[in-house]
This record gives structure tokens, sequence and C-alpha cells, in this order.
């Protein structure tokens, strides 16, 4: 066994899954079900990811999704897997994916209680995989109102999402995950084929000097956000940049920090889509204690949208340095 494993009580992503749900008794165990699809799909994609270059999967599908990206055979791949295995799980009603132009509506039943709807960003920096880079999985969960209609469910404000979380391919899977009740952290054993819980209750660090954005923008940038890059660097911060916003979210998580994708002259809307990859991810943060804003003093989560792929601007992390940004905006 693995002397640090056996040094520590072992709990499984599944095993806290079943401890969160014995916390509800009016739990079905629906929910359960969906978030270990997503852990099933996370260790599926994971397997592809490392063995890409040997089963010939990289580089562009020849396709184009429905944001007009050049689709890479992973993203197709990913795609599929959880769509496939998503839509086996009783309890969800309708699936959405960065990928597809309209979600995929699997019951349509609105008399049906405790239904959800799944929304996920299938690869995330999936152009890092040629270079061997980081990418990751991010998602989701709503609660579906039965008056409600299937598509029109999806037009949730972020406050109402019931869980999200992001699955890191890289020198580790990691699986991080929130329901509401703080963040935890799972690694994936491969000797085991599970997911171990290695951190509870995950806090942002604070008074971290580091920020990330894509420099290679910055001329296009508002006015604010270029004040704001030029005083970072007069006081002494670094920057760090993956290309993927699963490894820089987690970097920034772990250590401290703030991401930002602003507007830019080309995507003045932002780039970022909101139901896929700024919800989630502002509902991970703020569960850290962290901030997640849209502009100056937009919070993430109580934009409601008009489009399940609409975008926005972005700026998470820790409180502090949030905050920086938005005195500079």
């Amino acid at each position: 066994m693995n002397p640090v494993l056996a040094q520590a009580e072992i709990v499984t992503l599944q095993a806290h899954i079943l401890q969160q749900q014995s916390l509800h008794q009016e739990a079905t165990g629906q929910f359960s079900w969906i978030l270990s699809a997503l852990a099933i799909s996370a260790k599926m994609i994971s397997s592809h990811v490392r063995r890409a270059r040997l089963d010939d999967v990289l580089g562009a599908a020849g396709e184009r999704n429905v944001q007009g990206e050049q689709q890479q055979k992973l993203d197709v791949i990913a795609n599929e897997i959880l769509l496939r295995t998503l839509g086996g799980r009783e309890g969800v009603a309708v699936i959405a994916s960065e990928e597809n132009e309209e979600p995929v509506i699997l019951r349509s039943d609105d008399s049906a209680e405790r239904n959800y709807c799944v929304l996920f960003d299938p690869l995330d920096g999936s152009s890092n995989l040629d270079v061997c880079g980081a990418v990751g999985t991010i998602f989701s969960i709503l609660r579906k109102d039965p008056a409600t209609g299937s598509q029109a469910a999806l037009l949730q404000a972020g406050t109402q999402q019931v869980a999200a979380g992001y699955v890191l391919y890289g020198s580790s899977t990691v699986f991080v995950l929130t329901i509401g009740l703080g963040v935890d952290m799972f690694v994936l054993d491969p000797a085991y084929g599970a997911f171990i819980r290695v951190a509870q209750g995950m806090k942002l660090p604070t008074a971290n000097r580091c920020y990330s954005v894509n420099e290679g923008n910055r001329l296009s940038f508002p006015p604010g956000y270029q004040q704001y890059l030029a005083w970072a660097q007069e006081n002494g911060y670094s920057s760090r940049y993956a290309g993927a916003m699963v490894a820089d979210v987690h970097r920034i998580l772990l250590q401290g920090g703030v991401f930002m994708y602003p507007p830019t002259s080309k995507a003045p809307n932002g780039k970022l889509r909101l139901m896929y990859e700024a919800n989630p991810m502002a509902m991970l943060i703020e569960q850290a204690g962290g901030k997640a804003l849209s502009g100056a003093n937009r919070r993430i989560r109580e934009i409601v949208p008009g489009d399940i792929h609409e975008r926005v601007p972005v700026i998470l992390g820790s409180a502090d340095e949030v905050d920086r940004v938005a005195a500079h905006l």
C-alpha cells in the first residue's frame, strides 16, 4: 500500500458522495448517481488524454463547434463520453455541452421530480494537447423546475447551481468538487482506479502577488485592465498563464492570486462562456472564500443568462486580489 495513504483514512470520491447524501434524508440517490457518472467520465477522458499520441487522436478534427472554434479530435471524444455516460443516468433531464449548439433533452416529462440539468465544457484548453500541456473538464449542475420547459430550465443564474467542479488532466488527474458545502479535492490513484480525497474545505490563500491573463491581448484590453497590469508589474507581481482555465484556476485555488479574461476588441463581451466556464468556476472560488466578478462590481453568479452560450468577462481569485483589479476598473 502507498505509505502516505496508510497513515490516514482513505476516502474515495464515491464514499464522499455517499457521506454527503446521508446528510439529506430526502435524497433519492439521483444526484449521487450523476456525480458518479462524472467521475467515470473523468477516468475515461484521462485515459484518452494520456494515450493521445499513441492512439493518434491529436490535432484538429476538421470541424468547428458552435462557438466557431476548431474542434480537436479529443474534444469530440470527451464530449461523446460525457453525453453517453450522463445520458444513462436517472434524474438527468437535460445535458448541455459547450460543443453542441442545442442542449440534449433526455426527459421531457415536466411532472417528474428532482430532475437535474448538467452543463459542461468537455475539454477546456484542448489546444494544449499537441504540446502535452494541461487540459480539463468543467461541469455545472442545476436543478430542473418541473414547471419549467426543458430548455428554459438551463437559463438560471449561477446562484442556483447545486454543484460545480472541474477535472484537471495534468501530471495527475485531479477532481475538484463543491456541492455548496465547501470545496474538496480528489486525486485519481491509477493503481486502484479510484479518486482519493486529499483535501477538504479548501480555502484560497491571500496576499499572493500573482496574476493569470493572456498578456498577448494586452493592447486590446480596456484601459482599466491595462492600468492594473502596469500597477501589478510595478509592485513585484509575477505572471502565470497556462492557456487552460482549469489549470490556471487550479493554481490560484492552491496558491492564491487572480485570474482574468477581460473583454478585447475581438471579443467585446469576453471570451469565456457563462454557463460552462464562468459560473462553475465562480461557485468553486466563492466556496473557497474568494470572489468572482464580471467587470468592476458585477458578481458572475448573479447574471441571469439570456442564451446558453452567452460569454462574459471574468475576474476571479483571492478576494483581496480581485478587489485590486476591480479598483482599477
